[in-house]
């Protein structure tokens, strides 16, 4: 069955919220870890939720250190952020050729939406499925699967596009096709190892593996 819906993760993907993300958990680890962290160790925390990676720098005091992390990133937030060259243009072309697109991210919505609108985003997409929608984070299937039951699609037919590990496994775990982006901070080879379906050069690429 040929590819109607596409599905994408937000940072990192569509966005580059990289040094955002990065200069976020500098400012919060300099507070509450007892050492300094390289550059290497905080990219490892790039993907997961907030809260399982800050559980890992200091488990007593996760809850306040996501509230120094999210003051941080929203003050900063429109410093750093951009959308990544060829994405808002692709977007628009497959929305226009009649494609079922959807974001599905481990970010909560409220930092989503100020991506969205920031890179020019906002509205181009059928359904958004952030963590405050789900029980399970990806690389857990419910993401994927519940922004599939929001666009009335199928696994079979669906492509679930992203840059970190846990994006092609829950995109594997549910069922979908699967591309990696080579401009993923953490090195392609590390997606490539999980053998996705296709891996993305340039976003424009989509055009041609779907046909447009």
């Amino acid at each position: 069955m040929s590819i109607r819906t596409i599905l994408f993760d937000l940072d990192g993907t569509l966005i580059d919220t990289n040094e955002l993300i990065i200069a976020s958990f500098t400012h919060t680890i300099e507070q509450y870890s007892d050492r300094p962290y390289e550059r290497k160790e905080i990219l490892d925390f790039i993907g997961p939720p907030l809260r399982d990676s800050l559980s890992k720098v200091n488990p007593a005091k996760v809850e306040e250190m996501i509230v120094t992390y999210r003051k941080h990133n929203i003050e900063n937030h429109n410093s750093y952020v951009k959308a990544y060259d060829g994405v808002v243009e692709t977007i628009k072309t497959l929305k226009k050729q009649g494609y079922r697109l959807g974001i599905v991210t481990t970010k909560m919505r409220n930092t989503v939406q100020m991506g969205l609108e920031l890179t020019g985003l906002d509205g181009l997409f059928e359904t958004v499925i952030t963590l405050d929608d789900v029980k399970n984070a990806k690389p857990h299937p419910e993401p994927i699967v519940k922004a599939l039951s929001h666009l009335d699609s199928q696994a079979s037919e669906a492509l679930m596009v992203g840059d970190n590990t846990h994006d092609i496994e829950a995109g594997q775990n549910a069922g979908t096709k699967t591309a990696g982006v080579a401009w993923t901070i953490k090195g392609r080879e590390v997606l490539d190892n999980l053998k996705p379906d296709y891996m993305l050069t340039h976003m424009s690429e989509l055009v041609e593996i779907t046909g447009g």
